[in-house]
């Protein structure tokens, strides 16, 4: 089998060799390709006569998909999928893999680091110190005592809520499914109103698919507690962000920390997030992570192996 992995994974050439090794010591070529391309000649030139493609977070579009004959397996280092056309995939029966579980750690912390930041005020506080400037009108809140609601509870979503139980708050869940997990890390189901009005952060964890793009809309923007802010770290475009924008612009809401938007960054510069008050914005690193790298390049390659012995994990389609 021809294999070929068609972007960096954030590790070293050495580790990227020793992996691979699980590849080429059962007889199968690796190719390995250190540069990132979103071109769609480039990326059909890379998989053209692969079996098996391996990409981390670029898009892999249809006509990528429909020129790359021989391909019956793409390996994605990444949770999400929603940047591989899964359709084109399942109309060719090739399989998809992800690597979930990954970043469950690195992505739970940062949804804590960013309520932290914007409960806490940590860049307006930074800005002061800098700007020679006193503490005046930078009385941060707590999170013990208040209520969070995560919309998407599963493995990221019931890690963060672990979390926010630690720090002393009282956590609501809404999920397709209750997960037995949630008792031993103190987190509660709820129907999604209920949790809207309740919260004082509101944890956005569900993954983006056609079901839950835009499920974040203007109306229940509206249905959040006053005063509350909301947190972003699954993908930008599940919430309304010009719709979120405006309820921060109106001071409906009291900040929001986001790590996700409705494309990859650069962000342009009339984005509607980038002028709205009381946010923290990360550029999608919530997952980047020295230690998440490590275990997605593992996973990514396992994965592979499993599936060249017959054996598959971590399947995402039919």
């Amino acid at each position: 089998m021809n294999i070929s992995l068609l972007e960096p994974l954030g590790l070293t050439q050495e580790k990227i060799d020793e992996l691979a090794e699980g590849i080429t010591s059962r007889g199968h070529s690796f190719t390995y390709y250190d540069t990132k391309t979103t071109d769609p000649a480039e990326l059909i030139r890379r998989s053209a006569g692969q079996d098996v493609v391996m990409i981390a977070n670029n898009p892999y579009p249809k006509e990528v998909i429909k020129a790359s004959k021989d391909l019956k397996m793409i390996a994605v280092a990444f949770t999400g999928i929603d940047h591989v056309d899964v359709q084109a995939c399942n109309d060719r029966h090739i399989m998809i893999c992800n690597c979930a579980g990954y970043s469950t750690t690195s992505v739970a912390e940062l949804v804590i680091g960013l309520t932290i930041a914007v409960l806490r005020k940590i860049g307006p506080c930074d800005g002061a110190v800098r700007g020679g400037m006193t503490s005046a009108g930078l009385t941060g809140l707590e999170i013990g005592g208040k209520t969070v609601g995560i919309v998407g509870c599963g493995a990221i979503g019931t890690q963060a809520g672990r979390l926010y139980n630690a720090f002393g708050a009282h956590v609501l869940a809404f999920a397709r499914h209750d997960r037995p997990e949630w008792a031993d890390a103190g987190i509660h189901a709820a129907d999604l109103d209920t949790l809207l009005e309740q919260s004082d952060i509101v944890s956005i964890n569900l993954p983006l698919n056609a079901n839950t793009r835009g499920f974040f809309d203007k109306d229940k923007i509206a249905k959040m507690k006053p005063g509350s802010i909301l947190i972003n770290c699954a993908r930008g475009p599940i919430i309304d962000n010009a719709a979120l924008a405006d309820a921060l612009k109106e001071g409906r809401i009291a900040g929001a920390g986001i790590d996700v938007f409705d494309m990859e960054p650069p962000i342009p510069a009339d984005y509607p997030l980038l002028s709205a008050p009381n946010t923290v914005l990360t550029p999608h690193v919530a997952f980047l992570t020295k230690e998440a790298m490590v275990r997605r390049g593992a996973i990514e390659f396992d994965n592979v192996i499993s599936w060249l012995e017959n054996k598959p994990k971590n399947v995402c389609n039919k």
